[in-house]
C-alpha cells in the first residue's frame, strides 16, 4: 500500500510527512522545498491482539504502546502542485507521475488561508482554501481524462477489429495507475454507461467516466492543516459544509511533529493520535519547550488530537477498508526467536483465510489444509472472511 501526501507548496505537506514518519526531510516556509518525492514508512493505529491474550507483544515491524499497535504503511511526499500541473506547469508532470502507484491520497490544505494558490505567504485568512480542494480535483481529473482521451479513437478501432471489450482495454491503459478491471466495471455501472456502445459516448461522458474512475481508484482525505491558527476555524467549518463527500480532518502537523520528537527524546509520554500527553521530567524542560508544551496542550484541548494519525487511519481503515490480521498459534503465540505476536498484516477487504495463507508464504497457500481462529480455537475453512483483529493459525502440508 502506498499513500500519497499531496497539496500545493507551503501548506505544511512535508511537515505532515515528517510528523507521520520522523523521516529526515527538508521543511521550509517557501514554495518547492520538496523537489524530488520522499518515500518513508508511516503507521496506522489499531488495537493490538496482545490485549486479547494478556501478553506483551514484540513487533518485528512497527511498534506497540500500551496495547496500541502501529502497523507500517508507505507514505510518499511529492512535489507541491500548482494550478495547470496537468499542462506541465510548476513540477506538475513529475508530481502526477509520482502518484501513479498511490492507492489513496492525503490532501494537505492550509486551512488558515495564509498561502495563496502559488504557495506564497499571505495574510492569514486572506486566501480561501476551498479553492485548493477544487483545483486538486480539476488537476487529477484532467490527468485521468487526458490519458484516456488521447487514445480513445485507438481503443474504439482495436475493440472493433479484435473484439476486445472496451472495459478491458481501458483497464489495461490505466493499469500503471493501479486501476483494475473491477474498478472500470464499477465506474461504468455507477454512471450507467454502455461499454458496448462506447463509440457513442460524448466528450462530457468521457470526462464523467474518468472523474468517477479517479474517485474510486484514488480516494482522498483532506488534512485541514494549521488548525492552530485562528483564521482556520471558520474555514474548516466551510470545508465541511461544502465538501461533504470528503472526510475533512482538522490538523496541526507542527504540533504532531513536536510531540513525536519530544517522545523520541523521552521528554514526554505520547501515543500518536491521543488527546493528551504527559511530561516525564518538567525540570529538564527549557522555558521555550515549556511554552511550546503549553501551546500544544491548548491545541489538544480545543481539537482533541493533532489530526495526523487520524488522517492515516481514515485512509487505510475507512476509505480503503483494510483490516489488521495477526498470525499466531493456538498453543504458541511466539516465533522461532521467542517474539510474541511479532507480525501484523494489513489485508484488503473481503480477504479470506486462504488469502492470508498466501500473504504469509506461497507454500502455505499452495498446501493449505485449514485455518484456526486462535481466540475462539475454532477451525475455519479457506473461504472464511477475515475481520479486524483476527489472530489466525494456518495449517498446511509440510
Amino acid at each position: 500500500m502506498l499513500i500519497g501526501i499531496v497539496g500545493k507548496p507551503s501548506t505544511g505537506k512535508s511537515t505532515f510527512f515528517k510528523a507521520a514518519t520522523l523521516a529526515e526531510v527538508e521543511t521550509a516556509p517557501y514554495p518547492f522545498t520538496t523537489i524530488m518525492a520522499n518515500e518513508a514508512v508511516g503507521y496506522v493505529r489499531t488495537n493490538c491482539a496482545e490485549k486479547l491474550f494478556g501478553v506483551k507483544c514484540n513487533p518485528r515491524e512497527g511498534f506497540c504502546i500500551k496495547g496500541q499497535r502501529f502497523v507500517p504503511v508507505k507514505l510518499l511526499d511529492v512535489a507541491g502542485l500548482v494550478p495547470g500541473a496537468h499542462k506541465g506547469l510548476g513540477l506538475g508532470n513529475q508530481f502526477l507521475d509520482d502518484l501513479r502507484q498511490a492507492d489513496a491520497l492525503v490532501h494537505v490544505v492550509d486551512a488558515s488561508g495564509s498561502t495563496n494558490e502559488k504557495g506564497e505567504a499571505v495574510k492569514p485568512g486572506s486566501y480561501d482554501p476551498l479553492n485548493d480542494v477544487k483545483f486538486l480535483e480539476e488537476e487529477l481529473d484532467m490527468w485521468f481524462f487526458n490519458i484516456l482521451n488521447k487514445n480513445w479513437d485507438k481503443f474504439l478501432k482495436q475493440s472493433k477489429l479484435t473484439g476486445k471489450q472496451i472495459d478491458r482495454a481501458i483497464a489495461e491503459q490505466f493499469s500503471g495507475l493501479k486501476i483494475d478491471l473491477a474498478m472500470v466495471k464499477k465506474t461504468l455501472q455507477k454512471l450507467k454507461l454502455n461499454h458496448e456502445k462506447a463509440n457513442e459516448w460524448s466528450q462530457e461522458q468521457l470526462k464523467q467516466f474518468t472523474t468517477e474512475l479517479r474517485k474510486i481508484s484514488k480516494p482522498i482525505v483532506i488534512a485541514a492543516n494549521k488548525m492552530d491558527i485562528s483564521s482556520a476555524k471558520e474555514n474548516i467549518k466551510k470545508l465541511k459544509e461544502l465538501f461533504s463527500d470528503y472526510k475533512i480532518i482538522p490538523c496541526s502537523a507542527e504540533s504532531e511533529l513536536a510531540l513525536r520528537e519530544a517522545a523520541k527524546k523521552e521528554l514526554i509520554d505520547y501515543i500518536p493520535g491521543d488527546s493528551d500527553f504527559g511530561i516525564k521530567n518538567r525540570d529538564k524542560f527549557t522555558a521555550e519547550q515549556q511554552t511550546a508544551a503549553d501551546f500544544i496542550t491548548e491545541v489538544l484541548k480545543e481539537w482533541n488530537n493533532t489530526g495526523v494519525q487520524q488522517c492515516l487511519n481514515t485512509v487505510v481503515y475507512d476509505h480503503l477498508k483494510y483490516i489488521t490480521v495477526f498470525p499466531g498459534g493456538v498453543n504458541n503465540l511466539t516465533d522461532s526467536q521467542g517474539r510474541v505476536l511479532p507480525d501484523s498484516f494489513l489485508m484488503p477487504p473481503n480477504s479470506t483465510a486462504l488469502d492470508f495463507a498466501y500473504r504469509l508464504h506461497s507454500d502455505f497457500g499452495d498446501n493449505f489444509i485449514r485455518a484456526i481462529d486462535v481466540l475462539s480455537k475454532k477451525t475455519v475453512g479457506k473461504d472464511y472472511i477475515l475481520k479486524e483483529g483476527d489472530v489466525i493459525e494456518i495449517i498446511a502440508k509440510t
